[in-house]
């Protein structure tokens, strides 16, 4: 927020011994930012409950950037992360990102998204945040005091898995809408086989009747 920095722009996930101290390590953030030591673009206390969804605890993003740290990257990432894919791709189910993009062994695939997953844990308090930084050492050293550690990606490959996860999120709707309806359709028949094997049978117990009647 102090000013572009000559640094490439990341996307870090800072995980606790103590949730307490992802707050003080965002205030930390953003003194190393009002230094000129990083570019703060926007950063997010988050908590991950036991449903695997996500609630934004305290947030920070950068002013000449429309909107809040949930209107950016950071608020995609998080978007992700907290819905029903991002619980897959989470290592709880072993599921991850790598299978969006066909890949037929998803075990051996690296997943960015699904790696920022770990790093924000059921049930505890993580911090997120988009910065340039010249150096890692400076992020990395201010954690390191508070018992954080940090996993660090390139906005760019966040950005691809990202864009990767929302084809895919539409594509899983389109398929679990053809699927339901194959279902639907599959039911109504077999309910109306069923339906006429029940007049046939009572069509067939009448003609019965009919010709005993006859008879007699």
């Amino acid at each position: 927020m102090a000013g572009e920095l000559d640094g490439p722009d990341n996307v870090i996930a800072v995980s606790f011994h103590d949730d307490s101290n992802a707050y003080e390590a965002l205030t930390d953030l953003k003194e190393l930012d009002a230094q000129g030591q990083v570019d703060l673009r926007a950063a997010a206390v988050v908590f991950r409950g036991d449903d695997g969804h996500i609630v934004i605890k305290d947030e920070v993003a950068d002013r000449e950037i429309v909107g809040t740290a949930t209107g950016g990257i950071l608020g995609l990432l998080i978007g992700i992360l907290g819905g029903p894919l991002g619980i897959l791709i989470g290592g709880a189910t072993g599921v991850l990102i790598g299978a969006l993009f066909d890949v037929h062994d998803e075990d051996d695939v690296e997943s960015v998204l699904g790696d920022i997953s770990d790093s924000v844990r059921v049930g505890r308090t993580a911090l997120l945040a988009e910065v340039s930084e010249p150096s890692s050492e400076v992020i990395d050293t201010a954690m390191a005091r508070l018992s954080g550690t940090v996993l660090r990606r390139h906005v760019p490959a966040v950005e691809a898995e990202i864009a990767a996860a929302e084809d895919a999120q539409r594509a899983a709707k389109r398929r679990a809408r053809k699927e339901l309806h194959k279902q639907r359709h599959e039911k109504h028949v077999a309910e109306i086989h069923a339906k006429i094997e029940e007049l046939k049978s009572k069509l067939h117990l009448h003609k019965d009747t009919t010709s005993a009647g006859a008879a007699a």
